[in-house]
């Protein structure tokens, strides 16, 4: 089931996001200085496994595309349809 257009984590991401690839995958930090990423929707911060146990309500694995754009498994689920994205083989 799609998500309303009304929805609060809907802002503009159809400009940069329509018809992506994604892969799902552990996160990995691109570089050192660079901790954690967001899903592109809600705001979940994405971390590395190793650092999970020290916050609450973040996720160490989620889609990503060429991009790196990050969405989380429950974002991807709900505009899957809406944003005709298709998983890398």
């Amino acid at each position: 089931m799609n998500p309303p257009e009304s929805d609060w984590r809907l802002q503009g991401q159809e400009s940069y996001l329509k018809k992506s690839k994604f892969v799902y995958r552990q996160y990995q930090r691109p570089r050192l200085d660079w901790d954690h990423d967001h899903c592109e929707f809600c705001g979940i911060k994405i971390l590395e496994e190793r650092k999970l146990k020290d916050s609450k309500n973040v996720i160490c694995e989620a889609y990503v595309n060429e991009d790196d754009r990050w969405i989380c498994p429950e974002c991807f689920l709900d505009f899957k349809d809406q944003f005709e994205w298709n998983l890398k083989q």
